[in-house]
């Protein structure tokens, strides 16, 4: 098990960007694979992006080329940087982790370690 510390998040206007963050609180972000997923009200959790330790990032259809997903092995942290932002990104947003020997996914199921969340809003 690792703690995962997520920041950032808020309100933002169409168009706008917003950055989140994710910090492994203790070992290092290097043993795991790290991953961005979302939940709306009402729907399931999906993901947002997932980036490998070797620093390969994925993306999910719909933020392909507005979200950027990186790391920063030296400061344990993940980021996501959201860039035009569309109402139907507001959702609760998830940090995850999957040890490395596991292989990376897409899929919310494979992974055992989550933030506590972070409510993004994006609203005129």
């Amino acid at each position: 098990q690792v703690q995962l510390v997520e920041s950032g998040g808020g309100f933002a206007q169409p168009g706008g960007s917003l950055r989140l963050s994710c910090a492994v609180a203790e070992g290092t972000a290097l043993s795991w694979h790290m991953g961005w997923f979302r939940q709306a009200p009402g729907q399931e959790r999906k993901l947002v992006a997932i980036i490998t330790t070797g620093g390969s990032p994925n993306y999910a259809d719909a933020v392909n080329g507005r979200f950027t997903i990186s790391r920063d092995n030296a400061k344990n942290t993940v980021y996501l940087q959201m860039n035009s932002l569309k109402p139907e990104d507001t959702a609760v947003y998830y940090c995850a982790a999957r040890r490395s020997y596991l292989g990376y996914s897409g899929r919310p199921s494979d992974y055992k370690n989550w933030g506590q969340g972070t409510q993004v809003t994006v609203s005129s």
